[in-house]
């Protein structure tokens, strides 16, 4: 694994993935895979998971819990349940899931673009978060979650006033889970990405430098170190990774 540190003290552990279908979560599964992690990925109804698990050479190595909702309190339950007979416990929660929609002015936005961008983005968090920071704490043996926010959620700019609000729900509830979840140790913290490296990134703006922005790896990386024992002590940060950008 040369490139990049190793963390022995993660093999073996049990990590719930949501969001695990896009170019991010691609990343996190190849990272945390090749530590050992025992990967249950959350799904709603996108095949092109299960392909891109085979083309890894991995099929055979992940919990995938197809079918799965995660707007919905009862779906939510459900995951957590599948995952819990097939592993025994949760250890890890990395909440991949999320999303960006231009709103535009917001005195011009709509109803419908708000509630799409707090289902995405503020809804699953929460829901996932508290299921599974429930489960942890029954355990007594601590544990990690890590939110994706954005650097949008640290400042309201023009056309991206509702998704900067929901990205900033994202950061005050990573730190008050922290800050509730302390005695139990369990750790909480969120990066915040700029600009992800991602096709789709790049077919919106095409003329931006793309050097300037992160890749996927390098923030499979960052959240690889936040859920190792190197971050024991970290928690209730909100990490930046802006690239250049």
């Amino acid at each position: 694994m040369a490139g990049y540190p190793s963390y022995p003290d993660l093999k073996g552990q049990v990590a719930v993935i949501s969001g695990a279908s896009g170019n991010l979560g691609g990343a996190v599964i190849r990272r945390l895979h090749t530590e050992g992690v025992k990967l249950a990925l959350l799904n709603r109804n996108d095949d092109s998971l299960q392909a891109r698990l085979v083309e890894m050479g991995i099929a055979a190595d992940v919990l995938v819990v197809n079918g799965i909702d995660l707007t919905r309190n009862a779906d939510v339950d459900s995951a957590v349940a599948a995952v819990l007979r097939s592993a025994g416990r949760i250890d890890i929660l990395l909440n991949l899931t999320g999303g960006f929609r231009s709103d535009g002015p917001v005195h011009e936005s709509d109803e419908a673009t708000l509630d799409a961008l707090i289902d995405l983005n503020v809804k699953t968090m929460f829901l996932l978060s508290s299921a599974v920071a429930r489960q942890m704490a029954a355990q007594g043996k601590g544990g990690r979650i890590v939110n994706v926010a954005a650097r949008a959620g640290l400042r309201g700019e023009p056309g991206i006033g509702m998704y900067s609000a929901v990205k900033a729900a994202v950061l005050r509830l990573t730190e008050a889970m922290a800050a509730e979840l302390m005695p139990h140790h369990i750790n909480v913290n969120a990066v915040l990405p700029s600009t992800l490296d991602t096709p789709q990134n790049r077919a919106a703006d095409p003329d931006a430098d793309f050097s300037r922005w992160v890749a996927p790896e390098s923030m499979a990386d960052v959240i690889a170190f936040l859920i190792s024992d190197a971050a024991r002590d970290i928690s209730g940060a909100l990490i930046p990774v802006y690239g250049r950008a």
